[in-house]
C-alpha cells in the first residue's frame, strides 16, 4: 500500500515563503511521477506542479511559475514544494499525489496524501 504524508503548511504573511514536504512509502520512489495540487475554499482541486522522481523534469501551472519550485530527494523518498512570494490567493489545502506517468499524475493520480493547510494572510 502506497502512503503519502504531507507536512509544512501553516500561516504566512503575503510575500512570505513555505516549504511543503511529502514522504512516500510503499514502493520504489524513483518509479513515480509526483505532483502537488491545491484546493481553495469553494473551489475545485487544481493542479499546481509535477515532477518525475527519476529525471527531475518539473511542470507547473501558469499561476505559480517563477514562484513555486518542485523537487525531490530520492534518498529520503520525499517530494518538496517550495512556495515563494506567497499571495492571499495561494491560500488552500495542498495535496501531494503520485502516479506512474506524467499524464496520470496531472489528470488522474493514483494516490493522494491527506493535505496540508496553507494560509496567506496579514
Amino acid at each position: 500500500q502506497v502512503q503519502l504524508v504531507e507536512s509544512g503548511g501553516g500561516l504566512v504573511q503575503p510575500g512570505g515563503s513555505l516549504r511543503l514536504s511529502c514522504v512516500v512509502s510503499g514502493r520504489t520512489f524513483s518509479s513515480y511521477f509526483m505532483g502537488w495540487f491545491r484546493q481553495a475554499p469553494g473551489k475545485e482541486r487544481e493542479f499546481v506542479a509535477a515532477i518525475s522522481a527519476s529525471d527531475n523534469i518539473p511542470k507547473y501551472t501558469d499561476s505559480v511559475k517563477g514562484r513555486f519550485t518542485i523537487s525531490t530527494n530520492n534518498a529520503k523518498n520525499t517530494v518538496y514544494l517550495e512556495l515563494f512570494s506567497l499571495k492571499p490567493e495561494d491560500t488552500a489545502v495542498y495535496y501531494c499525489a503520485a502516479a506512474t506517468s506524467y499524464y496520470e499524475v496531472v489528470y488522474h493520480p493514483d494516490y493522494w496524501g491527506q493535505g496540508t493547510q496553507v494560509t496567506v494572510s496579514s
